[in-house]
């Protein structure tokens, strides 16, 4: 064995010596002249040898490797020999690097088999790394809007407007907002259909699209109130959250006092456009929507998990606010109570409806907080994913099985069509299909994520497919599409007693009047 010159010390460290086999240097039959062991060590060489191309392999003998097999640091030898690589590793090239930052041994016997992407893995999962979840929350809008506001100048009209957007959670506003409205369409009124303006007791046309337009922007307004009061009472445990910590309220964009006369000003105000535009019964579920958001479910949430209940019956109100609002603009006598829109056989859609969303609640919100349940612990948030994790998986395969009976309960009592049995059963099977995963691996291997992704499909799949396959909905493009006659419908007459009455105490007197006059006349 021979000690190379500084000049032929290619694959060692800098300054440091390399001890290569002489009979890889000296063999009879090959002539290894300075000029070929330069180019043998040379850089060029070693990565064609690397890449495995044919002719350098003739060039790296065997020998060489078998002769140095096993030299590491723990067997250097009066001092001429240094970090040598474990020379049957598949990659010198990172061995020598992974090698060179290793403290102690140079490697295990393990190291010296494993290839290096196999053991970059190993060590993640000894490490945990996998089971760290990738992050599966999409941007906030409200951090989004925070961010443009404070790169504005601070005296923009655009800053103060996109501060006290951001207090309004666009994106849940416009959940609810789609919620309400879908309600509202589904509701099985045949003048939403035909528009005919000569049946008295059913709107017109002008009617439901003015109460179309009430409901939605006052929907809206109560819901950025029900926002704004979140944010005004835990701005101090928003800090603590990354989701949250970008909030205008935590970053001083907008003051205490602003925001409370913003939700005095948005709750009156939407509140004011449903008493008007719809009826007193939609205006007060609204009103307890907002007072169960902002002072029950959000000091609750420090409390007790059962907060997730209770944001579920939140989230589960306007359904049946856009229900009642259809019905009261087909009230039968024109005034009908609170009791006849609520718990009358008609507003069966409405509650399921309801149920719809109290139940999607569940698989979204308990996958969407698993991904940061250590967030919330330190935020000192009473939820699920962090006290009972196998509980909260439980619940969220629990409450998705339950979209099933639901949506067949929808079809059951005439909302919709056959065709929304086939749609909501697709979206309702790929929802249980994520739960069942998630349950099974308690959040891990990307399944939260899964989950998370399949909640935000399946609601909008169960609402706009509810919309399209509304039951009589293509009733007529079929009758005109094939030409089959018109279904003959029973007249529907209303009778008054009173004025039954009085008509037939009129008629009894002008026949008694009749009768007398013809026997005068015969006398």
């Amino acid at each position: 064995m021979i000690l190379l010159r500084p000049s032929l010390r290619r694959l060692g460290p800098p300054r440091e010596g390399f001890l290569v086999c002489s009979r890889c240097l000296l063999r009879p039959n090959r002539s290894y002249a300075p000029s070929a062991a330069r180019s043998f060590f040379s850089f060029s060489r070693l990565q064609s040898s690397i890449a495995g191309s044919p002719q350098a392999s003739s060039s790296l003998n065997k020998s060489y490797f078998s002769a140095n097999q096993g030299v590491g640091v723990s067997e250097r030898k009066d001092g001429l020999f240094s970090s040598l690589p474990p020379t049957n590793a598949a990659d010198p090239i990172s061995s020598l690097s992974e090698n060179k930052t290793k403290p102690g041994p140079i490697a295990s016997e393990l190291d010296r088999s494993e290839l290096p992407h196999r053991r970059r893995k190993r060590l993640k999962e000894e490490s945990g790394g996998n089971n760290a979840e990738e992050p599966v929350i999409p941007p906030d809008a409200s951090a989004q809007l925070s961010s443009l506001s404070s790169a504005l100048p601070a005296t923009s009209l655009r800053r103060k407007l996109a501060a006290y957007l951001a207090l309004t959670k666009p994106r849940l506003s416009f959940l609810i907002i789609l919620t309400t409205t879908s309600a509202y369409g589904m509701y099985p009124i045949s003048s939403l259909l035909t528009l005919d303006p000569s049946m008295a007791p059913l709107p017109t046309l002008s009617t439901s699209t003015l109460t179309f337009l009430y409901l939605t922007v006052g929907t809206f307004l109560s819901s950025c109130s029900a926002n704004t009061l979140n944010m005004i009472f835990e701005p101090k445990y928003d800090a603590l959250m990354s989701r949250t910590r970008n909030r205008p309220l935590v970053r001083g964009l907008v003051s205490r006092r602003a925001a409370v006369l913003f939700a005095i000003a948005t709750a009156a105000s939407g509140l004011g456009l449903l008493y008007f535009g719809t009826n007193p019964t939609v205006t007060a579920l609204s009103a307890a929507n907002i007072c169960l958001y902002a002072f029950v479910y959000t000091p609750l949430k420090r409390v007790h998990v059962i907060n997730t209940w209770v944001g579920a019956i939140v989230g589960g109100i306007p359904p049946l606010m856009g229900w009642v609002a259809a019905a009261g603009q087909t009230a039968t006598t024109g005034h009908d109570t609170w009791r006849d829109m609520l718990f009358s056989e008609e507003s069966i859609g409405g509650w399921l409806l309801g149920a719809v969303l109290f139940a999607w609640q569940f698989p979204h919100f308990n996958a969407l907080s698993h991904t940061i349940r250590e967030e919330y612990k330190n935020a000192g948030y009473k939820m699920l994913c962090w006290t009972n994790p196998a509980r909260n998986a439980r619940v969220a395969l629990r409450y998705s099985i339950l979209m099933f009976p639901i949506s067949i309960g929808l079809w059951w009592v005439g909302v919709m069509g056959h065709g929304f049995l086939v749609g909501s059963t697709i979206a309702n099977g790929w929802l249980v299909k994520e739960a069942y995963r998630f349950w099974q691996h308690q959040g891990a291997n990307g399944t939260a994520r899964g989950l998370f992704w399949a909640s935000i499909w399946q609601l909008p799949v169960l609402l706009i497919g509810g919309l399209v396959t509304k039951k009589g909905l293509w009733d007529g493009v079929w009758r005109n599409a094939f030409g089959l006659p018109e279904e003959e419908e029973d007249d529907y007459v209303y009778y008054d007693e009173e004025e039954t009455e009085d008509a037939l105490n009129q008629n009894s007197a002008s026949s008694h009047s009749t009768a007398v006059s013809r026997s005068a006349t015969s006398v």
